[in-house]
């Protein structure tokens, strides 16, 4: 074990250890307070050149399975943990948490005062930071990341999401994936609906997208901030009002630029398992999973004729749902969830259901 230590662009700079080659990377630091899925949040399309500090104090403590990972491989910068477990238990586990963080060559800081890394964020606000386990001093450190802020270019979209259209399955009614980092559990809970699956990749074009005859399309979650969402949201605006739309997460955010409403960044994303979602006109909540830093800005959706909001967030009122009837389309922020082995999201259901009346 070595040093190793996590600059903030704030000055502040947090220290732990680390085993194996450690790679030097810079990229906004987040936390997620979720207590289990670990190997989700590290494979996750949308955590792309983050460095993801995971607030549960013991990590590993279950294993790893590749049948778990929500992509092919980790697109972090960096990992943040409290403490790694020596030993694991899970009937399905293959290997340990530390055989996976060093086949995904996973840069990892461990013994990291993540609570007061957790409470400062949470006060201070997303920001840029550093993992490094070189012998450079914090202003060296704070060039780099300055350096890194000026000219670094978000490109993700273009390293996760597919390369060319791809058919999980022709055994039922057509459904079309924008992909922009789809995760697998989504489109296992498309296959459990007995759905015909084609991916696309994210810049297809609307034509592309029509010529298979879908009965409706998704927009996936992924990485924000990508230099490319505004083409694709322009791409999206042919398709508004012509096929049924959802817009999960990210897809939500482009969804909503298509419609001419405005996305803003949010002090504190929403990173975790625990968000409660209130519908309007309800006495019901309901806890959702959310992985994002960005928002639909409220006054713009508002000013969109025919859409509704139907969903905020109890915390800070941030929109979690919208829909149109009459543009067939729907919104969601956070991550639609299967809610049980083999189970399907809610969300998916009433799309299909609104996909075949539009038909």
């Amino acid at each position: 074990m070595k040093k190793a230590i996590l600059m903030l662009e704030d000055g502040l700079c947090f220290t732990g250890r680390s085993e194996g080659v450690f790679k030097e990377r810079i990229g906004e630091v987040i936390f997620n307070t979720a207590v289990v899925g670990y190997q989700e949040m590290i494979t996750d399309p949308a955590n792309a050149g983050k460095i993801l500090v995971l607030t549960y104090p013991l990590i590993g403590n279950y294993g790893t399975a590749t049948k778990f990972n929500e992509s092919r491989k980790s697109w972090l910068a960096g990992l943040v943990i409290k403490e790694k477990s020596n030993i694991f238990s899970n009937w399905q586990a293959k290997e340990s948490f530390t055989q996976f963080i060093e086949k995904q060559e996973l840069p990892t800081i461990e013994e990291m005062d993540t609570r007061t890394l957790a409470l400062h964020l949470r006060e201070k606000g997303q920001m840029l930071g550093m993992v490094s386990a070189a012998d450079n001093t914090p202003k060296e450190l704070l060039t780099k990341i300055n350096n890194f802020k000026k000219e670094y270019i978000h490109d993700y979209l273009s390293k996760v999401s597919i390369k060319k259209m791809t058919c999980l399955a022709k055994k039922g009614k057509k459904i079309a994936v924008l992909d922009l980092g789809v995760k697998k559990s989504t489109l296992k809970q498309l296959e459990a609906l007995g759905l015909s699956v084609y991916i696309f990749p994210y810049q297809a074009k609307a034509e592309e997208i029509l010529k298979i005859k879908p009965c409706g399309l998704i927009i996936s979650s992924g990485p924000e901030e990508d230099i490319a969402l505004p083409t694709v949201a322009d791409n999206i605006k042919k398709l508004i009002g012509v096929i049924p739309i959802l817009g999960i997460s990210c897809g939500m955010q482009v969804l909503a630029l298509g419609l001419g409403a405005k996305i803003q960044k949010m002090k504190l994303g929403h990173h975790g398992c625990n968000y409660p979602v209130y519908t309007p006109g309800s006495y019901k909540a309901e806890i959702t999973a959310q992985n994002h830093s960005y928002v639909v800005n409220t006054d713009s959706l508002n000013k969109i004729k025919d859409v509704k909001i139907t969903g905020y967030n109890l915390n800070d009122r941030t929109i979690e749902e919208m829909e149109s009837k009459k543009l067939k389309v729907i919104g969601v922020q956070y991550e639609p969830a299967s809610p049980g082995l083999d189970e399907v999201s809610n969300v998916f259901k009433k799309f299909l259901k609104y996909s075949i009346r539009s038909k």
